[in-house]
């Protein structure tokens, strides 16, 4: 059973680490920005660190796997990102805002079940690939278009 300092910090670590990655997306002003991501990645946090304590709780009385409760989330996120996709033409817009909603529920599972490197390392990656990877990407549209 966790101690109750251990679930705030989870819960806060969640909202950090989300908010970095809901920052950029806000400074570029997307669709799903700094609060959404918060509460996405808080919300999975949560849900990780109840379908714990549910196991816990019930391990010695029913046959329950926290698996299944964290599982719900994936979908559930799948469906939230759905709707900041916007197909426009022959152009889509807002995948990578998908992305990074999913990517967020992933970082909020790991901080909910104590997983705090990976949870820490992959916000790393997102940042590089929010980041850096859009430079690449402007460079070679660049000659392309020549």
């Amino acid at each position: 059973m966790l101690l109750t300092e251990q679930v705030i910090l989870r819960l806060i670590l969640a909202a950090v680490l989300g908010g970095f990655i809901g920052l950029e997306r806000e400074i570029k002003k997307r669709s799903a920005g700094l609060r959404t991501h918060i509460l996405v990645c808080v919300g999975a946090s949560l849900i990780m660190l109840t379908s714990a304590y549910v196991f816990d709780i019930y391990k010695d009385i029913a046959n329950v796997d926290p698996s299944r409760i964290v599982a719900g989330v994936v979908t559930g996120i799948g469906f939230l990102g759905a709707g900041a996709i916007i197909r426009g033409g022959d152009t889509v817009h807002g995948l990578t805002t998908a992305a990074t909603l999913w990517i967020v529920a992933a970082i909020g599972i790991a901080v909910g079940c104590g997983f705090y490197l990976a949870a820490l390392v992959t916000t790393l990656l997102v940042l590089i690939v929010l980041w850096a990877i859009r430079g690449v990407e402007v460079h070679l549209s660049k000659h392309q278009n020549k």
